[in-house]
């Protein structure tokens, strides 16, 4: 056989990226995760050392004042993050989910605005897509911009948004034409940057969640707010497409937060069962549990090469990227709730009190099945790529 087959290898650059991180959640995040669960706070904490070392919005272009990461590198951070506190993972997941859209149809003025606002912790990034009545079936949304004359008037109520009340700027996806000619609902549908401070712009009271509790999650209220044309992100009518567009690449984040809970929940588990003590030995040397953990590990590592391969494809653009995108979210998300579930399992009574952070891990984990697109919804993509011929061979 050759040697010349290239291996699967993070580079030296991405290698550095992950141990910063690592160093940096240690240090400054890890402490307080117990903290913020319980007390259902924002994690300011690690906002602000997340903010101070660049990692908040690692994905804003360097011409942005950003620091101009890539996906991989992306996927790295959030991974290292949610690997101690999943809430606070929130921060750099979010913001590259609220700002996406304008990097991939915003104008340049947009882009330059608010990148560069981002970039410099100005505020952060929510993404407003979801509805009351409109959740899977996005496209039945029934918030309303009307034009008047240079501007457009918003009204509506978007549910389930991240971080809201705590990011400064939205992109919030709205009717423009409800009977659109042609083309389907989505294709009246138009996306526009609103900011916290707009006249008209209010927050309902934070969901009362299982877990991801330090990240708040709101309603936000449109009522009669004003926006300059110029607010639109891309031309009128290509806000749904724009919104299915950036969900094929921050599904890999979702990915990336999961393999992060699973792999903090491993790492705890394999500390416990050497320690632990049972029938005059370490419970580590019981082949039950043995076979458990290496499940564990095998599906963690599974999960996190098939995210880190969407990674490479959300990067290139690649046209199998919407198959990989739901693959890894699924796969991921999917793994992430069995390997809490069995941490809890290891721990035995302790992993099911609050005393120790795998039951934190499993009630977190839950969510990444959820948002951003169930996983069944994710089922349905991947099936539709397959049947269209969309699928690589490595």
């Amino acid at each position: 056989m050759s040697n010349d087959f290239p291996m699967f290898a993070l580079s030296e650059e991405h290698r550095a990226v992950r141990e910063a991180v690592r160093d940096l959640c240690e240090a400054k995040v890890a402490p307080y995760a117990a903290e913020v669960d319980e007390d259902g706070r924002y994690p300011e904490e690690a906002e602000k050392a997340l903010r101070q070392a660049d990692f908040h919005a690692p994905h804003v272009p360097e011409e942005y004042g950003g620091a101009g990461a890539d996906a991989l590198a992306t996927v790295l951070v959030i991974e290292e993050v949610a690997r101690v506190c999943a809430a606070s993972s929130l921060i750099p997941a979010v913001n590259k989910l609220g700002s996406l859209p304008l990097m991939i149809a915003g104008s340049e003025e947009l882009k330059k605005h608010y990148l560069t606002k981002l970039a410099a912790g100005d505020g952060g990034f929510s993404y407003c897509l979801s509805e009351p009545d409109a959740g899977s079936d996005a496209a039945a949304m029934k918030a309303r911009a009307v034009r008047d004359g240079d501007d457009w008037v918003l009204n509506g109520v978007k549910r389930w948004i991240t971080n809201a009340g705590v990011s400064e700027y939205y992109t919030v996806m709205v009717v423009t034409d409800p009977d659109p000619s042609s083309g389907g609902r989505s294709r009246g549908i138009s996306a526009f940057v609103v900011e916290k401070s707009d006249e008209g712009v209010t927050f309902g009271a934070k969901e009362k969640k299982l877990g991801i509790k330090g990240s708040p999650t709101r309603e936000v209220y449109l009522d009669n707010v004003r926006l300059p044309a110029m607010r639109m992100i891309g031309a009128e009518g290509t806000g749904f497409e724009t919104a299915m567009k950036t969900l094929d690449h921050t599904r890999i984040t979702i990915a990336a937060q999961a393999v992060g809970i699973a792999q903090g929940a491993l790492d705890f588990a394999l500390g416990y069962a050497r320690e632990r003590q049972q029938f005059g030995r370490p419970i580590s040397d019981f082949q039950g549990l043995q076979f458990l953990l290496a499940d564990m590990g095998m599906k963690i590592e599974a999960a996190r090469q098939l995210t880190y391969a969407a990674a490479g494809r959300s990067e290139r653009g690649d046209a199998d990227l919407t198959f990989f995108g739901a693959a890894a979210k699924c796969f991921a998300s999917d793994v992430a709730m069995e390997v809490t579930t069995n941490a809890v399992q290891v721990l035995g009574g302790y992993g099911y009190t609050r005393d120790y952070p795998v039951e934190r891990m499993m009630r977190d984990a839950k969510i990444t099945q959820i948002y951003e697109g169930t996983n069944q919804i994710q089922r349905i993509v991947m099936a539709r790529q397959l049947l269209a011929g969309v699928q690589s061979q490595l």
